[in-house]
């Protein structure tokens, strides 16, 4: 059989990180079988759903480099079809209309909560005669659960999982306006798109049981499940927006690559013996669900940084600059994405996200007026400024612009006025790059070459 699996958001806000993990693992379950992975929106909720919350979505999964098969299918477009099969129900004896007032649910959750109960419905129209029914009532359609025995779910996480069906009440499949519910939706949908396996969070678990219940009603076959578990911060606490809890689209602005979060991501509850640096090629390869454990992931910001650092180290150059052009805002000229490109493998090994990266990229970005930030500027005081310009002269005849040459140029320079290399190289490189960290200065002067060199050094007024 065909592995054939689904993510399935509701477009009701950003894809955060854990409806992003979701997503991929079910991609790289699908990749690793040579299944189909299929990207259903539940936007159901109309007044919830935003076509801004499914743009972010979907540009969050292209980012991510997670592709779907076949177009998007939008569970509004299928209101009909579920109706269809809760009328289906109705015609075989598994489910009624019931026709109770919102006083009458009001007063059962309260009878429940003085008994220390959960909240349930209490069946009292599951055999009722409709003809009783009071004037002016909309009905909705309830299932008529299965009210003795278990129901049992296999799971390829939790293991086996079950429930006394005595705990779960007769759901709401169709609303008073004939609108279906969220439950009714996602197993018609399941079943009409012959969804396999079932990967989503724990949180869904109570969800299962009831859903499991619907197939069974309906004489489907319901697909596997496997549960994943939460992901909690780095404390063990649950998930917030001071643990990493923001949308994925949040991380692209922090300077994340896709596929450092793909990566980071992956090993979210999922491992692959000691290896941490997985490549996507790899982990398609390793991927399934059997080493997927079940306590709660955690978290860590700090991890996440440190392995992003590491593959903006073995990134290509040129796409690095192109990223890196888009972050300065500017249009570069072909010059300077070439300076850009030639000095990234400097810049790079320090940087831990492409926000470092750009800023320090600015260097190169620079025409002859770079800024000057404020220590590079008290730096450079009339005696460094008198010194830079004698510098200037004594460089524009140099007659290699070679890394060695120059520092040995610079070196001979120093000699020449007692003293040491630090004392021309720091206002050199506060002059040169605007600042008073870089690679090695005569790195960064062989980059810029010596016509940009000497004009930032004559900017700089004695």
């Amino acid at each position: 059989m065909t592995a054939v699996v689904r993510f399935a958001p509701s477009p009701t806000g950003f894809l955060h990180i854990g409806n992003a993990r979701t997503a991929l693992f079910n991609w790289f379950y699908a990749r690793h079988h040579r299944g189909r992975f299929l990207l259903r929106i539940e936007d159901t909720d109309r007044a919830r759903s935003t076509q801004a919350a499914i743009d972010a979505i979907l540009d969050g999964l292209t980012w991510l480099g997670i592709d779907w098969d076949g177009e998007a299918i939008y569970q509004s477009t299928r209101l009909e079809r579920h109706a269809e099969v809760a009328h289906a129900l109705l015609a075989r004896g598994r489910a009624y209309r019931c026709y109770c007032t919102p006083e009458e649910l009001s007063a059962m959750r309260e009878q429940a909560k003085a008994k220390g109960q959960p909240p349930r419905y209490d069946g009292r129209w599951r055999d009722r005669d409709p003809s009783e029914a009071p004037a002016g009532v909309a009905p909705v359609v309830r299932l008529k659960a299965l009210l003795s025995g278990d129901t049992v779910i296999h799971d390829r996480v939790q293991g086996e999982v079950r429930v006394g069906n005595a705990q779960l009440d007769d759901m709401v499949l169709l609303r008073g306006d004939g609108t279906p519910t969220y439950m009714l939706a996602v197993v018609v949908d399941d079943h009409d798109m012959g969804i396999t396996q079932v990967i989503r969070g724990s949180d869904h678990l109570t969800n299962t049981f009831r859903q499991v219940q619907l197939f069974n009603a309906m004489e489907w076959t319901a697909p596997a499940y496997a549960h994943l578990p939460l992901i909690h911060g780095a404390d063990g606490a649950k998930m917030s927006k001071r643990h990493g809890a923001i949308g994925v689209d949040a991380y692209r602005e922090l300077g994340f690559l896709p596929e450092a979060l793909r990566n980071y991501l992956l090993r979210l509850g999922w491992g692959h013996g000691d290896d941490e640096i997985i490549a996507t090629e790899q982990a398609i390869a390793w991927f399934d669900l059997d080493a997927v454990v079940r306590s709660a992931a955690r978290f860590d910001m700090d991890k996440l940084t440190a392995l992003n650092a590491h593959y903006l180290r073995i990134a290509d150059d040129e796409r690095l600059a192109g990223l890196i052009a888009e972050r300065l805002g500017e249009t570069l000229d072909e010059a300077a994405r070439r300076r850009l490109i030639q000095g990234l493998a400097g810049l790079k090994q320090r940087a831990r996200t492409l926000v470092d990266l750009a800023d320090s990229a600015r260097i190169y970005a620079a025409g002859a007026a770079v800024p000057i930030d404020a220590k590079a500027s008290a730096l450079l005081d009339p005696a460094a400024r008198t010194m830079l310009l004698e510098l200037e002269v004594h460089l524009a005849s140099a007659p290699s612009w070679a890394a060695a040459d120059l520092e040995a140029a610079v070196r001979g320079f120093a000699a020449a006025r007692n003293l040491n290399l630090g004392e021309v190289a720091q206002p050199l490189r506060a002059a040169v790059t605007g600042r008073l960290v870089s690679p090695s200065i005569f790195d960064v002067m062989v980059v810029l070459g010596r016509d940009l060199t000497l004009a930032r050094l004559g900017a700089i007024d004695p």
